[in-house]
């Protein structure tokens, strides 16, 4: 049966959750993909200035106005977060972003000038699809365009279109990733949703069981089958030895998780920073390794609201929602690229 696990448990009958960072009163989401070059971007608009941090613990980031984000620093308050693929030349969407945002004058005041704040990461995806294709101004732009309340697409969308796992033995032995959204109610009307493009060195397991869901592929020949013996390298395992050491050390900087935590609290900078500090947890519950110096791992935060709630207990359950987004993520992906998904394993023709 197709995965259905959800956080989507609201305690107010009044509360319509759809178990999607949109959820969160004040977010909308939109998103562009090239399905031929396998990259696009996602953009998180805020429909009032939102209050945003970031927490950064990867050791190879691509990212944008994330020393803004410190709570020493003047800003505040944020009008989107871009997430794209296309490494470093992806931050160009985020030009687009801020056109969008201009015409409709909306920024921060800086006597007399609106200037958009759009802090931004990428992730890399130039090894599969096209390298030459990349997430530009107008793609950006039209992920404006298409942003709304709805749920946004997961799997092979927006800034997880060209994302995969398990890179240990190269992209041959990868497996397709993608983009994917989870949202919780917990108590008091209060909403914490996150979105999150899964492009991870490591693999991803499902924390319950300690199953490898999707990563690096040995050479094996044998049924697609979740479970199969041999089918998963285990990249953590492997590193224990001389091999993987070495491999380790020819290893591509090709990876990144990157996403946005968002809830309808009233915090200020340095609290909300803490909420994505806290997300992170979420991340290293379902990915062996994390946070390694071959990912970029980057997390926003935002607060859009007024809602009185615990910054721990936030914090908290932004990591479950983080958590099952990755998970999300995984189940929805399509293979692509020549790569497997995880629904072979689970639904093999």
């Amino acid at each position: 049966m197709p995965w259905s696990a959800t956080l989507n448990n609201s305690s107010d009958p009044k509360i319509n959750m759809k178990n999607a960072i949109t959820d969160v009163p004040g977010i909308l989401v939109g998103q562009v993909q090239d399905g031929t070059s396998l990259t696009g971007c996602t953009v998180i608009l805020c429909e009032k200035p939102a209050t945003g941090g970031v927490d950064q613990r990867g050791g190879a980031p691509g990212t944008r106005e994330t020393d803004l984000l410190n709570p020493i620093n003047l800003v505040s308050k944020v009008n989107a977060i871009l997430l794209a693929g296309g490494s470093a030349f992806g931050l160009d969407a985020a030009t687009g972003v801020m056109r969008y945002l201009q015409e409709r004058k909306i920024g921060f005041n800086a006597g007399g000038f609106r200037v958009p704040i759009v802090p931004a990461a990428i992730l890399f995806d130039l090894a599969i699809g096209s390298s030459t294709a990349h997430p530009d101004a107008d793609m950006g732009y039209q992920a404006c365009l298409n942003a709304s309340t709805d749920p946004p697409a997961q799997g092979n969308a927006g800034a997880g279109c060209g994302a995969t796992v398990g890179k240990l033995f190269g992209m041959g032995q990868a497996m397709k990733s993608g983009i994917g959204t989870a949202s919780v109610e917990i108590g008091g009307g209060v909403i914490v949703g996150a979105i999150v493009a899964v492009n991870v060195f490591g693999d991803v397991l499902d924390p319950a069981t300690g199953q490898i869901l999707a990563g690096a592929r040995t050479a094996h020949i044998g049924p697609i089958k979740l479970g199969n013996p041999g089918y998963f390298a285990n990249t953590l395992e492997t590193l224990k030895g001389m091999p993987g050491r070495a491999i380790m050390g020819l290893a591509a900087h090709s990876n990144t998780v990157i996403g946005v935590v968002a809830s309808n609290a009233r915090f200020d900078k340095a609290a909300t920073c803490k909420v994505a500090q806290m997300a992170q947890d979420g991340l290293a519950r379902c990915i062996r390794p994390a946070h390694t110096m071959l990912d970029g791992d980057t997390l926003f935060a935002l607060s859009t609201g007024k809602k009185r709630a615990d910054v721990s207990i936030v914090g908290a359950w932004a990591a479950e929602v983080v958590e099952q987004a990755i998970l999300n993520a995984i189940h929805a992906a399509k293979p692509a690229g020549g790569l497997p998904a995880l629904v072979q394993l689970e639904y093999p023709s």
